[in-house]
């Protein structure tokens, strides 16, 4: 609502973090498209043949091998990350628990 506290402000602050990952995804999601078109497109080029649209080239297979390839190894990377976070305690961290507290324990 428009009266509340914080109005529009706070809501968007409240989702920051969706926001932020999602805008983060979404350009590199382009960035990966720019730089992987024009890498065929050149290849196409040296070798005489017509260049390719990006509407052709977003549907190819080559565009989403690379993009599938390089989401499995980052999302491996972080749910590792996140798996072993929860699990596994680090001595004077301050974002672990002490390591002698059971799991289903608060600090």
């Amino acid at each position: 609502m428009a009266g509340e506290k914080g109005g529009i402000w706070l809501d968007l602050y409240k989702h920051s973090l969706s926001i932020a990952f999602g805008l983060l995804f979404l350009l590199s999601f382009i960035l990966h498209f720019y730089g992987s078109l024009k890498e065929s497109n050149t290849e196409r080029f040296e070798k005489h043949l017509s260049l390719e649209s990006w509407q052709d080239y977003i549907t190819g297979s080559r565009f989403w091998f690379e993009s599938f390839q390089n989401w499995q190894s980052e999302f491996l990377a972080v749910a590792a990350i996140v798996v072993l976070s929860i699990w596994l305690r680090e001595k004077g961290s301050p974002e672990s628990k002490p390591v002698d507290m059971a799991h289903n324990e608060n600090p």
